[in-house]
């Protein structure tokens, strides 16, 4: 056979051995090889797509929170990473098209934050000398930057009231306060304006066992009854109990004295034209509950007279003077670096306070079962009534969520309060306390309570009573140099107007708008700088407000000026 010949007859063989259908078997066996591959090639794009943009993340967020020094807490290996991040939760991932400000994410800031944080503190410390650090901190401490342009206020009660011989009682009035101390405060200096209004005597307020604070304290417990009386006995009546006549024709049962029920803010006029008849009529009434019932603006002399009740005959019970005066002091001694003087924060993070906010942080389904207990347990089916629309997120955004002690911390730090402030802790059992207070001790390791100041021996005899456990806090708290509020309430607004009272009419207080607040602490992206920066517009804004008169709808327990308080001919009341 020639080679010519040899070499067709082998081109042709394989064709002579092939299988029938063998040829679609070999495509269907690329085909899915194919197929395999590119599902390779796609799962193994999508792992480095993953890890890659966490770790390059992590590096350039430590790198820009440190201000370009150096990797910061996220810059992790990818082991370490996945072994860390916890399972993604509603404070984690940001809802798509969340408006800003809607979502807790200030545990997210604050880790990548806290080594610029630190470093900041640690390079101001080094950038001076000892003195000239200590003198930057005091004046951090100093009140506010922007001081009263004209004389100061003074306190000036007894121009505003007048004295002379009280004409017959009209009968006996009594009234049942409820709330925390500061609401019982309210309600105590409400009714011996209505009852300098009726020309009554005021039998010394009871006070309702309220759901949430379960304290059983009497008036006695809390405040001081002998010097009380003696205080307003030129202006009003005060007794400690009926007298026994009266309680008899009513059998004994204070239930059957009639009620005068009164709608919240009532004038001067309702009181008399409503209350004073039935009161002369029977020679005593009752007003319960009595929380809010007097208008914000009365004549001149009763909101003198609630002045004189509020800063000078509620003196607070001799075994609370004697312990808050000695924290006051060991505060004072532990704030050595500055001058003396501390910080006082009133934080509203306790359990009762978070329920009743319906705010969401990042606490899972754990923080969700535990708040839902808790809104039933103190408001049974209050916040599952047909109609009840609970919208966390808008919570947020219109600032009426209580900062947790974390954000607390971030706000103080970036406004300039470094890790050597004494900082005076004013709260209840905080919620969760072992996780959300760990990060604002960090910051702030000068950190103090009346726990911490006090022995438990000290605190014994306090204890189950929340309204003085909060006068304790109340007297460290007036005394501090820089005051803090977090959320609205009694507490603060009159603390603010007794450090006013008391301080010239300014004493600085913090008041931070939340609603700007939170626009920072839902950006995990933030440069230390830019967030220095926002807090300190928001301490700008607030020493802005540090002095203020009282407007028409105003507390005057928050704004004793001017009503109490003069800038000229002003008379301090001995």
């Amino acid at each position: 056979m020639s080679l010519a010949g040899a070499g067709a007859a082998a081109a042709r063989k394989p064709a002579a051995w092939r299988r029938p259908g063998g040829g679609r078997v070999a495509r269907r066996r690329a085909a899915a090889a194919a197929s395999l591959l590119l599902a390779l090639v796609y799962a193994a794009g999508l792992l480095v797509f993953l890890l890659g943009g966490r770790l390059s993340a992590g590096s350039e967020g430590g790198a820009a929170a440190a201000g370009g020094r150096g990797p910061g807490p996220a810059a992790v290996t990818v082991a370490s990473s996945l072994r860390r991040r916890p399972r993604p939760g509603p404070a984690d991932e940001k809802p798509p098209h969340a408006q800003p400000g809607s979502v807790y994410r200030s545990h997210l800031v604050f880790e990548r934050l806290w080594p610029a944080m630190r470093d900041d503190a640690t390079l101001a410390a080094s950038a001076s000398s000892l003195s000239a650090s200590a003198s930057w901190r005091r004046s951090m401490l100093m009140t506010s930057h922007y001081q009263n342009s004209g004389e100061p206020w003074m306190p000036c009660v007894n121009s505003r009231l007048t004295r002379s011989e009280l004409p017959p009682s009209n009968g006996y009035l009594m009234i049942e306060a409820n709330g925390g101390l500061n609401q019982q405060r309210l309600s105590i200096c409400d009714a011996v304006a209505v009852a300098s209004l009726l020309n009554a005597t005021l039998v010394i307020p009871t006070f309702h066992l309220n759901s949430v604070w379960r304290d059983p304290s009497k008036f006695g417990d809390i405040f001081d009854e002998d010097h009380f009386i003696e205080t307003l006995k030129e202006h009003v009546r005060v007794v400690k109990k009926l007298p026994e006549d009266v309680l008899l024709r009513f059998n004994h049962n204070i239930s059957s004295i009639p009620n005068m029920r009164t709608k919240a803010y009532s004038s001067p006029n309702h009181y008399v034209q409503n209350v004073l008849p039935k009161l002369l009529e029977l020679g005593v009434v009752r007003l319960a509950p009595f929380s809010n019932r007097l208008a914000q603006s009365v004549p001149l002399n009763i909101q003198a007279l609630r002045c004189l009740v509020n800063y000078h005959a509620l003196r607070f019970a001799e075994p609370i003077r004697i312990l808050s005066d000695d924290l006051v002091g060991r505060m004072t001694k532990k704030s050595l670096l500055t001058g003396g003087k501390y910080v006082s924060v009133h934080l509203r993070f306790e359990e009762d306070m978070v329920a009743f906010s319906c705010c969401t942080y990042d606490g899972g389904w754990r923080e969700k079962t535990e708040m839902d207990n808790a809104r039933e347990r103190s408001w049974r089916g209050k916040f599952r009534r047909h109609g009840r629309v609970i919208n966390p997120e808008a919570n947020r955004r219109d600032g009426k969520c209580p900062l947790t002690p974390l954000e607390v911390g971030m706000m103080l730090r970036g406004m300039g309060f470094d890790n050597t402030t004494s900082l005076y802790v004013a709260s209840g059992k905080i919620y969760n306390s072992e996780k959300y207070m760990a990060p604002l001790r960090q910051m702030f390791p000068l950190l103090m309570t009346k726990d911490s100041l006090a022995s438990p021996e000290e605190l014994a005899q306090f204890k189950g009573h929340s309204s003085q456990l909060a006068a304790l806090d109340y007297t460290v708290c007036v005394q501090s140099e820089v005051f803090v509020t977090t959320q609205g309430g009694n507490f603060p607004h009159f603390l603010m107007g007794h450090r006013r009272y008391l301080f010239g009419g300014n004493a600085k207080t913090i008041k931070p708008d939340k609603r700007k607040l939170v626009l920072s602490f839902d950006d995990p992206n933030i440069r230390w700088d830019q967030f220095k920066q926002n807090m300190q517009e928001i301490l700008h804004h607030s020493d802005m407000r540090s002095i203020a008169s009282r407007k028409p709808n105003d507390s005057v327990y928050t704004f004793p000026m001017p009503e109490c308080m003069c800038q000229q001919d002003g008379m301090m009341l001995l």
